[in-house]
């Protein structure tokens, strides 16, 4: 799976998994910077995803909105 085909609940689990490990300390410092990085991409991902979401979500509240005020009129 490539990381544009990655839900935003795989995103966010797996970025979850990274701070768990890094906080149980299981992670050793040859993995950290890989990790890191990991977690960045991830970060990106689910901000992306998000937004996407919130811009649809806000087209849609507005297209309602339309409509009603055209019911109105």
């Amino acid at each position: 799976m490539t990381d544009k085909e990655i839900t935003y609940t795989e995103a966010f689990e797996e970025l979850q998994q990274i701070v768990t490990d890094m906080e149980d300390g299981e992670i050793s410092v040859d993995e950290l910077s890989a990790k890191v990085k990991r977690a960045a991409t991830l970060i990106r991902i689910c901000k992306e995803k998000l937004h996407h979401t919130e811009t649809d979500v806000k087209q849609i509240l507005n297209e309602l909105e339309d409509d009603k005020s055209d019911d109105q009129a």
